[in-house]
This record gives C-alpha cells, structure tokens and sequence, in this order.
C-alpha cells in the first residue's frame, strides 16, 4: 500500500501540530507502508529521515490556490499512490485515487469576514463541499465539529470519524529552573500575570478579555497583568483602542510569536491561563496550560467543554462580568485552584498523538482494503 499526504503545513501553528504528530507517529507506528509525502522542497531532507519508508515529493504551489488543484494531483498521479490523505479541507476535484480528508473545523463557513475576500469565501464553500463528497472518510478533531460538518454537509454520520489531537511532549515536561529564569527575565515578568495564547483573530474574543479584564482590576485585584501571545497583532486594532481605552497600557502586553519552548514557560510561570474563545475546532492551548498544571478558564461554548471537561472553569464568553468573574474566582479561591490543577493534568494526559495515530492508520487500512 502507498499512502500519500500533503504535509505542506508542517512547519504552521494549529493544522501544522496536526501534521508533524501525524507523520512522526506514523514512522514510529508503522516501518512497512509506503509513505510518499508532498511537502515543500525545503523540506525533503526532513522526510527523507523519517525512515526507509517514506519518500518526499516537492510541490511548490501554495495552499488554498489554484495551482495546487492541479500540482497535487499530478503528484499523486506521479507516485501511483493508493490512498490520499488532505489533512485539511482542500482536496483537489481531479484526486486520481481514493482518499480521506481532515475536517478540523468549519471556521471558515461560520465566519467568513476573516477571509481575504468574496472569492476566498467562494473557494472555501466549494472545496469544503469536494472533500465532504469525495472522500471516502472524514476525519475531524472533536464531537462539536461532527455536529458542524453534518450541519453544513448532510452525510451519513457513520462517514465522519472523530480523533482527538493530543499535545506535543514539551507542554507535559517541566522547564529547568534556568530556563524559568530566562524567560522571566526576557520578558521583565516580576509580578503575577493571566496568559492568553493563540492567534487573535476575533472570534478568539479578545476585546472581551480586556474588557473583562479592565472589571477585574476594578474590582481590587489591581497587582495582575494580562499576557497576550500570537501574531498579527498589528491587523487587530481593537485590541490597542480597548487597551487605551481602560488605560491599561502598561497593565496589558503583546508579546507577538513565541517559540514552542518559551511558551510551555509562560505556562509555567502564569497563575492563570485565560481563554475565552467563541469557536474552537479543538482548542490544544487549554489542554497545553493544564498538562503544565495551570489552571484554566475558558468558554462553556463549540469544543471547549467536550476537550477540558471538569478541569477547567467555564464561563460564557459573550458576557464580560462572567469572565472577570471567573478571573476573580480562579486568582483567589485557592482550594478550587488546586482542584483544577490536579484535574488538568490528569484530563492532559487523556489525550495521546500515539492512540490518535494508531486509529488514523487503522481507517487507512480500512479505506485501502474497501
């Protein structure tokens, strides 16, 4: 059998942690399939070590364009590949072979407003609709995006297989004291702080987080600062304007990208992680906080209680005071505190690349033998 994937995102946040635990679990797992994996061409050499059995095949087209609905084709094409797996919506109308495809979430449907444009829109509506009737499985990362897909793309419910993500090892594995140190002194962290990573498109919430925020100092707790992590902060001028608008510069930071490394730190050093995000295919940085042993608040909304369960306090994230509420509530209740982060490591450790990986081989197969 030979199995080709487009691991093109490898080097992404959020689909690119999907494929890089993807592929390295794969080459663990499995030492007899052929695996051919369409990558950037700067990438082959990191392939060509994953092991005897797995072979790289350059595309330079770039993700969601039109080049790619006939670049990846042709590779499969070239590699006489059996089974395709698109590890995000996009698989290509002209797939010379059966394939499956990963569904993470319907972001792109639900809110439209963050694509480019009306064409982007358009595109994504289209190839959505493809990979949901073309491929002989649908993978998707959580219960709450089944309920989205089936809503959107009416299909026999058996079709879409759920598998959780997992979290990378690092997140699990406590930084040496002087890496603590360095982070803490690189970023002048000398008083408590709340933590938000991820990215700040605005169904994360953000406005609503510094609004909230701005009621929790109010309120007394005036010796905490809030920590927000992600790119791009520059496209999102709302949060600068609510910022000013409060007065709270010097109480607020942007920290923009951050290494994997310096952010399982912050997890550490934060006495809490704050997450208050309207939609959430999955939602890995909760998990990521609690296996640090964090404790967490996030959104009683999509995937959000189905992945943090009882480890982690739920708040509605369209109501402001519930948030500084909640913020109040997990800054001072110290045996609720210790509860979640006793629950959040145990909930982190539920969640397994391996077993995640081991169910994706088995459909595979399961595809490949139908």
């Amino acid at each position: 059998m030979r199995i080709a994937i487009d691991i093109r995102k490898f080097d992404d946040f959020g689909i690119g942690t999907y494929v890089r635990n993807l592929v390295h679990w794969l080459a663990r797992l499995d030492r007899e399939t052929e695996y051919v994996l369409v990558c950037r061409p700067q990438d082959c050499e990191r392939v060509e070590r994953l092991g005897p059995n797995f072979r790289a095949m350059p595309d330079r087209s770039a993700n969601y364009s039109v080049a790619e609905q006939f670049t990846i084709p042709f590779d499969l094409a070239r590699a006489r590949a059996d089974l395709f797996h698109a590890p995000h919506y996009v698989l290509p109308a002209l797939t010379p072979c059966r394939s499956i495809v990963t569904i993470h979430d319907c972001i792109h449907l639900m809110f439209p407003e963050y694509l480019p444009g009306k064409l982007a829109h358009l595109y994504a509506q289209v190839f959505f609709r493809v990979a949901a009737n073309r491929a002989a499985r649908v993978l998707t990362v959580s219960e709450a995006s089944k309920r989205d897909i089936l809503r959107f793309f009416p299909m026999p419910s058996e079709k879409v297989d759920v598998i959780y993500n997992a979290i990378d090892d690092r997140f699990s594995e406590p930084p040496d004291a002087a890496q603590l140190d360095q982070v803490r002194e690189r970023y002048q962290l000398h008083d408590r702080f709340l933590l938000y990573s991820g990215n700040v498109k605005p169904h994360k919430n953000l406005e609503r987080l510094i609004d909230a925020f701005a009621r929790l100092r109010s309120d007394g707790v005036s010796d905490i600062k809030l920590l927000i992590t992600g790119s791009e902060i520059s496209r999102y001028a709302t949060l600068r304007r609510a910022v000013h608008r409060y007065n709270l510069h010097k109480h607020v930071r942007f920290l923009g990208f951050l290494t994997a490394d310096t952010l399982a730190a912050l997890y550490h050093l934060a006495d809490a992680f704050v997450f208050p995000s309207l939609y959430e295919g999955f939602g890995l940085p909760p998990l990521e906080a609690m296996a640090t042993g964090t404790p967490v608040l996030t959104s009683n909304v999509s995937s959000l209680p189905e992945v943090v369960g009882d480890a982690a306090l739920l708040v509605d994230p369209r109501d402001p005071d519930a948030i500084a509420e909640g913020m109040h509530q997990i800054l001072t209740d110290e045996p609720m505190r210790q509860r979640l982060i006793t629950r959040g490591r145990a909930r982190a450790s539920d969640f397994s690349w391996e077993t995640s990986v081991r169910r994706v081989l088995d459909i595979y197969r399961e595809v490949a033998a139908s």
